[in-house]
């Protein structure tokens, strides 16, 4: 299926139906009254998070949804019918947006997480609903009120605890290959990926963590080189970035330094909060150098990188240095999750006990006895 992660559509929420103006006429019955019923509520659109889904493909052809309208008001006390409500489903981490003004109006971050999106119009007052002591045979009745609708755009950002980051042919599908049950495509050129890939690392029976592969970032990305930074947004949800780097690179000319630089100033152009975020240096095809000579490699990269933050040396082909890195990720991760909110259970709670019913008070009186 193929990987769409924006589009764009329009909702039309249901009208309401509108009022009757109607009189009881019977050949027995002189001053049957008003029985004109209210009209029905128009239909409402709802999206709602489906963790099957995990495209937007499915609005990228069907962007026109509209609700149907509520019946009108009949005579003889007939109430008109609400219309049926529609749902649209969603992948988990679609943001819903208004598409002219901007404004969001929805995140859907919840499995299973319902929100209203469009409200159907109110059904509209019969005469019946106008009658009183003073106005016995009212001829009046309203008209429904007409449904939302909005132009949106729904933009996907996927939900991941760690997300890879590097040039292209760094070795990140290579790694979330080896680490997780994802099974991406894996080539000798670059840009092999070309939409986003999750997979979820089990480091445990009970704990686990999910990683976010995007395709690679060159520089001038902000220019609209390579593939710009247009999947760069299913980071933003990330607690840890880890910035894959190819530190035995097949051109000679290539400088890891050089790459990990740009990259960085790609990260700062798109977003300055991305960029803030917690990253890792992770090199890898650590396998591609001679023994003898690894230590000294790496001291000179982070020497001339004057990093100072945490630095594993990995090879996704043979997993060398991997248990060790997803351990770390992971006790990082579980430091930073938010706790688990604890709904308290009430299907056992004591119920409380009804108070005593007031009983006639007791007399001396022989006659009350």
């Amino acid at each position: 299926m193929k990987f769409v992660d924006e589009a764009y559509i329009d909702v039309a929420a249901g009208n309401g139906g509108n009022g009757c103006v109607s009189f009881r006429r019977e050949k027995f019955i002189p001053f049957g009254g008003p029985n004109g019923g209210d009209g029905g509520r128009g239909g409402s659109v709802y999206a709602v998070a489906d963790v099957n889904l995990n495209t937007l493909i499915d609005y990228r052809y069907a962007r026109r949804h509209e609700a149907r309208n509520g019946e009108h008001g009949r005579g003889s006390d007939q109430y008109g019918a609400a219309a049926e409500d529609i749902v649209l489903r969603m992948p988990v981490g679609t943001i819903i947006s208004d598409a002219e003004t901007g404004e969001v109006m929805a995140e859907l971050l919840v499995p299973g997480e319902k929100v209203l999106i469009a409200k159907g119009g109110d059904g509209g007052f019969g005469n019946l609903h106008f009658k009183s002591s003073t106005n016995r045979a009212p001829r009046q009745a309203t008209k429904g009120w007409p449904g939302q609708g909005f132009k949106l755009k729904l933009e996907l950002r996927v939900l991941a605890d760690v997300g890879l980051l590097g040039m292209p042919n760094a070795g990140k599908s290579t790694l979330i290959a080896a680490i997780s049950n994802a099974r991406p495509k894996i080539a000798d050129y670059p840009f092999t990926t070309l939409h986003p890939n999750l997979g979820v690392v089990r480091v445990a029976p009970e704990k686990s963590f999910v990683v976010a592969d995007v395709p690679g970032l060159i520089e001038g990305a902000a220019e609209g080189a390579g593939l710009g930074h247009r999947f760069l947004r299913h980071l933003q949800r990330t607690r840890l970035l880890l910035h894959l780097v190819d530190i035995a690179p097949f051109d000679e000319g290539a400088d890891p330094v050089k790459q990990v630089r740009a990259i960085v100033a790609e990260l700062k152009k798109y977003d300055p909060e991305l960029h803030a975020k917690p990253r890792w240096i992770v090199l890898n095809k650590i396998d591609m150098i001679p023994e003898e000579e690894r230590e000294a490699r790496v001291k000179d990269f982070v020497r001339r990188l004057r990093w100072k933050g945490p630095v594993f040396r990995i090879s996704g082909l043979t997993r060398e240095g991997c248990e060790p890195l997803i351990q770390a990720v992971y006790e990082h991760v579980a430091a930073h999750r938010a706790p688990a909110v604890e709904l308290p259970d009430v299907r056992f709670e004591p119920q409380p006990e009804p108070a005593p019913e007031p009983q006639a008070p007791v007399s001396d009186d022989p006659r009350f006895r």
